[in-house]
């Protein structure tokens, strides 16, 4: 058996003093490729940034890559797709210049990128289908294809662990499955794939197996065929509108389930 990609023992997970997730176990050993299932406000979002130091741990213990979250010395060892569908900015850049930017967590201060790193980023890039734009401005880019350089952006660090928050959502289906293949290969390649969603289907040939997050619990673990439906009548699709934001929270943040709970003074 492989070393653990990732652990988490007893961890509660929220933001400022409010827990999102709560009492999680959960292993994930290097090159498995598991689906976060839930539905919108479940947690399943929460849980993964939990993983990326993005929210807080504030209780039991959460370690990536065998070391504590947030201690990762070569950060670039982990991968992130965020759960949005298109690349902005208020300065117009290139396909090759917003993958490069995934380059940096494997650089020194100062240092800038070498033929290693632009090679890095030439693959990357070809590995999601768009080696033909590579100096096209990704304001060019269609939805689809802009999700697909964001998860080019991840890999040109080369991770050991690729976490993406719901990388299928508001693009067309020739994406959708240009983005399975290209993970069936990253995968293949030995990356372990964390992939929060709340519908499997492109993906189904290459996740297998899932995790279930229903009101802040872990309810599920086991194959992905056994996991039922991802989420009840409330699960996110791209057309709702956000929710209102909650005081004390950002505004990228889902609302706290139900029955989220404070924490104060280690006290809940």
């Amino acid at each position: 058996m492989s070393d653990p990609a990732l652990r988490l023992t007893g961890a509660t997970i929220g933001y400022g003093d409010v827990a999102i997730v709560r009492d999680a176990d959960l292993t994930v050993r290097q090159g498995e490729a598991v689906a976060v299932l839930g539905s919108n406000g479940s947690g399943k979002t929460t849980l993964s940034r939990g993983l990326l130091g993005l929210a807080t741990v504030l209780g039991g213990t959460v370690e990536v890559l065998g070391s504590p979250v947030g201690r990762l010395r070569e950060r670039g060892r982990v991968g992130y797709v965020p759960q949005r569908h298109t690349v902005s900015g208020a300065m117009p850049a290139t396909v090759r210049e917003v993958v490069g930017v995934g380059r940096l967590p494997r650089l020194g201060l100062w240092r800038r990128l070498g033929p290693r790193d632009r090679a890095a980023v030439a693959e990357a890039v070809d590995a999601v289908g768009l080696a033909d734009r590579l100096d096209d401005p990704v304001a060019s880019l269609s939805g689809g294809q802009q999700r697909r350089v964001l998860v080019a952006r991840a890999l040109a660090a080369e991770p050991e662990l690729l976490v993406m928050d719901e990388p299928t959502a508001g693009v067309d289906a020739a994406s959708q499955m240009a983005l399975a293949t290209v993970l069936a290969r990253v995968s293949a390649a030995g990356t372990t794939l964390l992939v929060v969603t709340h519908e499997t289907g492109a993906l189904s040939g290459v996740l297998t197996r899932a995790v279930v997050v229903d009101s802040g619990r872990l309810t599920y673990d086991g194959p992905l065929a056994g996991a039922g439906p991802a989420g009840g009548p409330d699960c996110h699709h791209p057309d709702e509108p956000a929710a209102p934001p909650v005081r004390g929270y950002r505004l990228d943040q889902p609302r706290p389930a139900p029955d989220a709970v404070r924490v104060r003074d280690g006290s809940r």
